[in-house]
């Protein structure tokens, strides 16, 4: 998980996190997917540096593959 993102409480809900793939190491570009949740201020668990499982259709917005609302699994967390 590279980076998330919350928008102000006057806005309609949306989490949204950018991922890149850790096993991909010397790719250029390395592959980055953003993962944003509708509705949602927060997504309990989901933090940056954690290891992320994830699925669900894959769309393009603004040039970088996009996927609404996935199906995700937390793999590991990073000790705080």
């Amino acid at each position: 998980m590279d980076a998330i993102t919350i928008l102000p409480a006057g806005q309609a809900p949306k989490f949204i996190a950018v991922v890149t793939d850790p096993d991909q190491v010397g790719a250029a570009p390395p592959v980055r997917v953003r993962l944003v949740w509708l509705g949602q201020h927060r997504v309990p668990g989901i933090e940056a540096g954690i290891q992320l499982g994830f699925e669900g259709m894959v769309c393009t917005v603004d040039g970088m593959p996009t996927i609404y609302n996935p199906r995700y699994e937390i793999l590991s967390q990073t000790e705080a």
